[in-house]
C-alpha cells in the first residue's frame, strides 16, 4: 500500500510540473506587449514586399492627384 501511496504521489507531482510548464508556456505566447511585436514585425515585412509597396506608393500618387485635379476644379 505503501508503494501504492508513494506512486500516486510520483504521478501527481509529475502532472502539477507538465501544468506548471503548459501555463508558463500560455503566459509567454499570450503576453500583449509579444504579440503586438510580432504582429508590428509582420505588417511591416509585408509592406516592404516590392509589390505592396509600390502598389501603395502608387494609390498614394493616385489619391493626391485625384485631391489636386478637385482643388484645381474649384
Amino acid at each position: 500500500m505503501a508503494k501504492n501511496t508513494e506512486s500516486i504521489e510520483r504521478d501527481i507531482e509529475v502532472a502539477r510540473n507538465r501544468l506548471a510548464n503548459t501555463l508558463d508556456e500560455l503566459a509567454v505566447r499570450a503576453d500583449p506587449q509579444r504579440i503586438a511585436d510580432k504582429t508590428k514585425h509582420a505588417v511591416l515585412a509585408k509592406l516592404n514586399e516590392p509589390k505592396v509597396k509600390y502598389g501603395l506608393i502608387g494609390a498614394g500618387a493616385l489619391v493626391v492627384l485625384l485631391i489636386g485635379v478637385k482643388i484645381v476644379r474649384r
